[in-house]
Formats: C-alpha cells, structure tokens, sequence
C-alpha cells in the first residue's frame, strides 16, 4: 500500500473530514492537523484542507456530491493526485469517489496501515502488519463486485464475478492464517528468551504516538532506540534493562504509540507486541504536556489500554515535555485533575531522578507479601504461583502446603477470583 513508486517524489494531498452536530470547528480543525502529520509521516504534502457540515457521513460519498464535485476540480487544478478522509469509508464510497476524482482515495486507516507498513523493520513487525493489512482489505472485498450485477444485469454478470471474489476471498484466508500461525511461533519464542528474566519486576511505557516514550527510555537506560518526531517512529517493542535503585533492576519497555482511531485490526495484528504491556506490573504513561490535545490523548490511551485487556495494571502518569509549557494554568490544571502524577523533561533530563522514586514507590506499593494454604495434591495451582510470584517459604504438612509469596496485587486478585481462594 505505498503512495508513489519512485520515493523521491511527493505526492500533493487534500485532506477532508465533515464536522457533525455537537462538534466544533476547533475539535475538526485538531482532528485534521494530526490527519495532515500522518499525510506527512507518509510522504505526502497536504496542499488544502476542506470542512463540510453534516449531521452524518453521505451514504454515496462521504460528504455531499457538491463538494465532492468541488474537491475534484480543487485537486484537478492543483495537480492533487491524493484525496485522504478522517474517517474509515465503505468499500461503495471509495468506488463512487474514484470514479468522480479520479483521484486515489484514501480513508484515515489506510493511511495509518501505509505509514506502519513503511516503519516496520523487524520480521515480527513485517508480520503483524501484513495480517492488519489483508483483515482490511478481506473486509473491502464483501462487496466489492457487486456493483456489476446491480449496474448490468444480465450475461456476464452472475457466476464469474462471484466466483472471482471467492477466490480472492479464499485467498486472503489462507495467507491471514499462515500468518497468525506465524506470529503464534513468534509470541512463543519471546517468552522463552524472557523467561531467564521472570525474577524482574516489569514496567511499560505506553502514550499516544510522539509523546516521548522513546525519548524517555534512552534517558533512563541507555537503549539507543530511534526517537524522531514523528508519528509511529517506534512500532517493535524494545525492552531493556533499568538500574532503578543501587539494589532493584527492573525491565522496562517501549512499544508503539496509539492514536485516536487506531484500526482495531492493527491492535489485534500487534497483540504479541503489545503483551509487554498486558503482563507489566506497572504502566508507566506518558503525555505530551505540550499539545493542546493531551486530555484527549489520555483518553485514547485508557480506551486502548482496556482494549488490550491491561486495565486493572497499577498507572503512573507522566506528563512530559514541561519545558515547553509556559501557561501556569494547564500546570495548575494538571495538579488538581492528575494529583499523583510527575511533570519531566525527557529531552532535557528534568526532574528524572523524583520519577525513578515515584517508580520504587509504585512497584512497592503494588507487590504483597501474603500466605495461602494449598491442597497438597493441587499441583496445578501450586505450579502456577510459582510461576507468577516470587515464593519466600514452603511449609509442608500431610494435607496441605503453607506457601509464602510476594505477589503483583492484579495476580492476586486474579488467583481468588478465578481458583476462589483466600491470600492472607
């Protein structure tokens, strides 16, 4: 899904999006500047940007046909070869669009898909974005025939048609398959490199695209990972180790940014990448303090991360780039909405030895020391706190099992949910 054939030359784009009812011109204006960084990101260079007000997308072509038609002769004029959408349009829109344009026609997630598809470096990344790929395009295909038997009818129109998108469909099948079964082995091989290091305490990084993560994991360990400014500049996930105290290292991990509207197939395609963060003891969650947006962006992250099923995993936020913010009322804002969070300079190294306390405390407070008594034949169960919490002491009678464990408080709460069972 790349824009151009030969890289050297950039593409001309318009962007456009509708501003729906209880929407302000403000929020779509914000919506279409990040739209414009992604179109930049890609390689492309956003020459206009057009509104149009509606209570909801038009079934045909996103907007209204007039509009339509005025975007086609904007595009015609200024030799645009690239129309983008905010929103995921229908496989019927992006026909009727291309046919009208003559343009190529572009919708928010094929743009996000085309700019992860451009960084992935890695072969799990490669994988991961392949399979987000074709889940799209399987669902693009649903009717993307059926327009000739509507238009025509008659012969020449039944079986061929059909029996061609089935064979496509079949396909795609096959190879999403082959791919998950791929990504499975690779899920597998991690946790085995991993498991030397299950006696360290495990902390992610997570925030929207371009708040700092990567940034902040150089600082604090001296990874060397890329950090631009750019959207999805990081899309693997790089763990390294952090000498949080004289005595505690700790793991700590960077993965891919999230953004509003992020495809759900990409989430799904990156759940091996994205289990640094479902299995983190601590999440550590950082904000770009300096975009106007950055309570949105806060609630983009929250949505992703219950998504991902990482909800319950204690959070510390971290507001970042405070250099940069000169209004003493977003600080104060900040103060009485996020009390227990810290404000750092990641680029500048500011305030990072109160943020690796914060991280000692936060991990103390989300360890416990408990004790559970065992069945002596629940070999299942035993095997598993094992393998989860660190076990101080082992009492054995003829019955039972008296096990001492230091244990994350969301494994413990999950043990007397799920084995209704009592720590204490």
């Amino acid at each position: 899904m790349k824009f151009y054939e030969n890289e050297k030359e950039i593409e001309k784009a318009i962007l456009v999006a509708i501003q729906k009812y209880g929407e302000t011109r403000e929020k779509v204006n914000e919506y279409l500047d990040e739209l414009e960084m992604l179109t930049q990101t890609a390689g492309a260079e956003t020459i206009a940007k057009i509104i149009q007000e509606r209570d909801k997308p038009e079934v045909a072509y996103y907007v209204g046909k007039g509009k339509a038609e005025e975007i086609a002769q904007l595009a015609e004029m200024n030799e645009v070869s690239l129309i983008i959408f905010d929103e995921d349009l229908s496989p019927s829109q992006i026909r009727n669009l291309e046919k009208l344009m003559e343009r190529k026609i572009l919708d928010r997630s094929g743009l996000i898909l085309d700019i992860f598809a451009n960084h992935a470096r890695t072969s799990e990344a490669k994988t991961q974005v392949e399979l987000a790929q074709l889940q799209y395009t399987l669902s693009r295909l649903t009717r993307a025939w059926t327009h000739l038997s509507k238009q025509f009818g008659g012969i020449g129109t039944k079986g061929p048609g059909e029996t061609q998108i089935e064979t496509d469909r079949r396909i795609i099948r096959d190879k999403i398959s082959k791919l998950k079964e791929k990504l499975v082995k690779i899920d597998s091989q991690q946790q085995t490199k991993s498991a030397a290091r299950q006696n360290l305490s495990k902390i992610s990084l997570v925030g929207y695209t371009n708040a700092g993560k990567s940034t902040l994991l150089n600082l604090l360990t001296n990874a060397d990972v890329l950090a631009e400014n750019k959207l999805f500049a990081t899309l693997d996930s790089t763990t390294r180790i952090l000498q949080l105290t004289k005595e505690k290292k700790v793991l700590l991990s960077d993965t891919v940014g999230f953004i509003r509207k992020l495809p759900h197939n990409l989430i799904a395609s990156f759940r091996s990448t994205l289990n640094v963060v479902r299995e983190a003891d601590l999440i550590l969650h950082v904000v770009d303090l300096s975009n106007s947006s950055f309570t949105d962006h806060i609630e983009v992250v929250h949505k992703t991360i219950k998504e991902i099923s990482a909800e319950k995993t204690t959070e510390l936020i971290i507001f970042n780039k405070v250099d940069k913010v000169l209004q003493e009322e977003v600080l104060d804002f900040v103060k009485r909405h996020y009390p227990k969070s810290i404000f750092i300079s990641a680029s500048r190294g500011i305030n990072i030895s109160s943020l690796l306390e914060k991280i000692n405390v936060a991990l103390e407070e989300n360890i416990k020391t408990k004790k559970i008594e065992i069945p002596i034949n629940n070999y299942k169960l035993i095997s598993e706190i094992h393998n989860v919490a660190e076990v101080l002491s082992t009492e054995y009678d003829e019955e039972k099992v008296v096990l001492e464990v230091k244990i994350e408080k969301a494994e413990l709460e999950r043990f007397e949910k799920q084995y209704k069972i009592k720590f204490v």
